[in-house]
């Protein structure tokens, strides 16, 4: 990212190159689908964010929040490797201070997964060193953030988004650059020392018919206090996770989505494949299978 990119508005700095193993990471590259779809910047002045470049993919980390408002990966569905053998488990990135990370320590001997950010299989293309680095790279804390350990198809479907999207993108070279993050909200509820986000967005971009093109997703994780009030409230004790209700999955327009988490999301609103004339109470489609995603304009 350029000075001039993040300097749109809040404070973006790259993060200092201290660490040897991390060195000459290129990152996300906003120019992967030929056409510009710059990593995103907060929208309000004054945020400061530190940059992070991966192999194929960057974490714009909020220090303030010890996580990432955000994060950028480039998926090249021709070059996927599969299969890659893990080697190692969750990491601290040593170009930044372990105090500004979300470690073990949020997610030890309770029930909260380390959720990905940056899918562990996207940035895996490439030479196979390449592509060991990038599998890597994607255990970072810095590329976590709090998750129920719960799995239902709401869940399944937004793990298996990219996925669905890349088979759509065969005709434009299976290429995506897809940015997704958590939305870091000043009511998350705190939890050692950080504030557990309940919702996760996802926008991925590819070129269809020889234009830009976007859609937008949120995952909600936040209980479901009109079906199960009691359970969810009897669940927030002292030293206890919050309460966490099971996984919905929506598409939604692009604009809400940087209305959401106050980030400048570039020319991907105004590339929305989903109608955003739909009434109040459709504006945010829930999936029940990913066929229900809109993939063409109206």
């Amino acid at each position: 990212m350029t000075t001039s990119d993040a300097s749109r508005a809040g404070r973006a700095t790259t993060g200092p190159a201290s660490g040897d193993a991390l060195a000459g990471r290129a990152g996300y590259d906003e120019h992967f689908l030929g056409v510009p779809v710059p990593l995103p910047v907060p929208a309000v002045p004054g945020t400061e964010t530190v940059v992070l470049p991966y192999t194929h993919f960057t974490v714009l980390l909020r220090p303030d929040r010890r996580l990432a408002a955000a994060t950028g990966v480039c998926v090249d569905g021709r070059l996927l490797r599969e299969h890659v053998p893990r080697e190692g488990g969750w990491q601290f990135d040593p170009r930044l201070p372990e105090d500004l990370q979300a470690g073990d320590a949020v997610y030890r001997d309770n029930s909260l997964d380390k959720g990905h950010l940056v899918r562990r299989p996207d940035p895996v293309w490439g030479e196979v060193a390449e592509a060991g680095r990038a599998d890597a790279d994607t255990f970072h804390y810095t590329n976590a953030a709090p998750q129920a350990d719960v799995f239902n198809q709401g869940k399944r479907l937004w793990d298996g988004l990219e996925d669905h999207l890349l088979d759509h993108a065969a005709a434009h070279d299976r290429k995506l650059a897809v940015l997704t993050g958590p939305v870091l909200h000043d009511s998350d509820p705190p939890y050692r020392g950080i504030q557990v986000p309940l919702r996760f967005w996802k926008v991925a971009a590819f070129v269809q018919d020889g234009a830009l093109a976007a859609t937008a997703y949120v995952l909600d994780q936040s209980p479901d206090l009109t079906r199960d009030a009691d359970r969810a409230l009897a669940g927030a004790v002292p030293g206890a996770p919050p309460p966490l209700g099971a996984y919905r999955t929506f598409q939604v327009p692009v604009s809400d989505v940087a209305e959401l988490t106050s980030l400048d999301l570039g020319p991907l609103p105004a590339a929305d494949l989903m109608p955003v004339t739909r009434a109040p109470k459709e504006r945010w489609k829930r999936l029940a299978s990913h066929d229900d995603i809109v993939l063409r304009r109206a």
